[in-house]
C-alpha cells in the first residue's frame, strides 16, 4: 500500500500562501490593473510618450505580480487533484510527481513570502545597478565582468527585462565599470541587498606564480524613480562631455559622438550613457540617473543627520558584504547573514535567490530591532 500523506505539508503551504495573498491584496491589485488598463487603452495615450511609458510599465508590473500569485493558487489546486489521484490509484509514480510539485511550491512560495518583506519606500520599483572594479588590477576588472554576467544570468532565469546602459572596458581583461537597468516588479527591493563591496579570492589566471590574488568590486543599486525629474540640477552645476561609444578593446560601435558623460561638479558624481542611439536620448537617460542619485544622496544625508543627533552613528553595510572563494574550499559566503553556498560556479551562473532571500530577511530583522 502506498505510504503517502502530504496533508501537513500542503496545509502549511496554503497557510503561508494565504498570508501572502492578504499582504499582496489581490482584489486591490486587480482594481489597479483595471484602472491602468483603461488608461492604457485611451486613444490619445501616446500623445505624451513619457506618460504612456509610465502607464504601460506600471500595468506590466502589476500584471506580472498578479500572475505570480494566481499561478501559485492554481498550482495548489492542481496539487490537491494530483494527490487525490495518487492515493486513489495507489500509484507511486503519481505520488513522486506530487512530492516534486510540493518541493517546487515550497521554493516558489518561499520566494513570494520574501517579497512580502519588501515594504520600503522604493522597493517595488525597477533598479539601476552599477558595478565598479576596485583594487586588484586585471583580477578586479575581470571580477567586475564576472559579477555583471552573474546578475544578467540571474535576471534571465527570472525572465526580467534588462538593458545595459553603459560599459567602460578595461585595457586588459574585463571591465572598469558598467551600469544596467532591471525592469521588473520589486527589482530594487530585491537587488538592493546586493549593494556593497564584493571580494574575490582565487589563484590569479593573470600571473605566472600561481599565487592567491584578492580583488574587489563595488555594487551600487538605486531605484528608478519617475519623480527624479523634480530634482533641479542647474546647468552651471554639471559638465557634459560627449564621445563615441566603444566596445571591448576600443572597438568603435558608433561613428558619431552620441555617448554622454555628465559630471555633477558639487558632488563629483559621474554618470555615463552610451546605450541609446542619439546624444539627446543618452543625455536624458544620464540625467535621470544623476537626479535619482542626488535625491538618494539628499535622503542619506538627512538620515545621517538624524542618526548623529540621536547619538547612534553606525555603518549599515560595512566595507565588505560577501566573499567568493575560488580555491581550496570553493565557497561563497555572505558576511552579514552567514549564508553560504558551496558551489561558486552556480552562483556566478545566476543562482542568487538563496543569498538574496537571506539578505532580505536579515535586513528586515535589522530594521525591526
Amino acid at each position: 500500500m502506498l505510504e503517502f500523506d502530504p496533508a501537513p505539508e500542503i496545509q502549511a503551504l496554503r497557510s503561508t500562501f494565504s498570508d501572502i495573498a492578504a499582504v499582496v491584496d489581490v482584489d486591490a491589485l486587480r482594481a489597479e490593473i483595471a484602472r491602468l488598463s483603461e488608461e492604457a487603452g485611451a486613444p490619445d495615450l501616446w500623445d505624451d510618450v513619457e506618460k504612456a511609458q509610465k502607464v504601460t510599465s506600471a500595468l506590466s508590473h502589476r500584471q506580472s505580480e498578479l500572475k505570480r500569485v494566481t499561478d501559485v493558487e492554481q498550482r495548489l489546486d492542481d496539487l490537491d487533484v494530483l494527490v487525490e489521484m495518487a492515493i486513489e490509484m495507489d500509484d507511486e509514480d503519481t505520488a513522486a510527481e506530487a512530492r516534486k510539485e510540493i518541493a517546487d511550491l515550497q521554493t516558489v512560495i518561499g520566494q513570494l513570502e520574501v517579497q512580502t518583506l519588501l515594504d520600503g519606500e522604493y522597493d517595488d520599483r525597477a533598479a539601476v545597478v552599477t558595478i565598479r572594479s576596485g583594487a586588484g588590477g586585471d583580477d578586479a576588472t575581470d571580477f567586475a565582468e564576472m559579477l555583471l554576467r552573474m546578475y544578467l544570468r540571474w535576471a534571465e532565469r527570472h525572465k526580467y527585462a534588462v538593458k545595459v546602459m553603459d560599459t567602460s572596458y578595461a585595457e586588459g581583461a574585463g571591465i572598469k565599470s558598467t551600469t544596467f537597468e532591471v525592469d521588473a516588479p520589486y527589482a530594487y527591493g530585491t537587488l538592493s541587498v546586493e549593494a556593497g563591496t564584493h571580494r574575490l579570492a582565487r589563484i590569479s589566471p593573470f600571473g605566472g606564480a600561481d599565487k592567491r590574488q584578492t580583488s574587489f568590486a563595488a555594487v551600487e543599486v538605486i531605484p528608478v524613480m519617475e519623480e527624479a525629474k523634480e530634482v533641479e540640477v542647474p546647468e552651471g552645476d554639471i559638465r557634459v562631455d560627449v564621445f563615441r561609444s566603444s566596445g571591448p578593446g576600443g572597438q568603435s560601435v558608433n561613428t558619431t559622438d552620441s555617448a554622454v558623460r555628465i559630471t555633477h561638479l558639487p558632488t563629483g558624481i559621474v554618470v555615463s550613457m552610451q546605450n541609446e542611439k542619439s546624444q539627446i536620448q543618452n543625455r536624458a537617460a544620464a540625467m535621470r540617473v544623476l537626479q535619482t542619485r542626488l535625491m538618494l544622496l539628499q535622503k542619506e544625508q538627512e538620515a545621517a543627520t538624524k542618526k548623529e543627533l540621536a547619538g547612534t552613528i553606525t555603518a549599515s553595510w560595512g566595507d565588505q558584504m560577501r566573499s567568493y572563494f575560488l580555491y581550496g574550499q570553493q565557497l561563497v559566503k555572505d558576511l552579514r547573514t552567514g549564508y553560504e553556498v558551496g558551489n561558486p560556479a552556480s552562483v556566478f551562473d545566476g543562482d542568487l535567490d538563496g543569498l538574496i532571500a537571506a539578505g532580505i530577511r536579515w535586513r528586515k530583522r535589522k530594521d525591526d530591532d
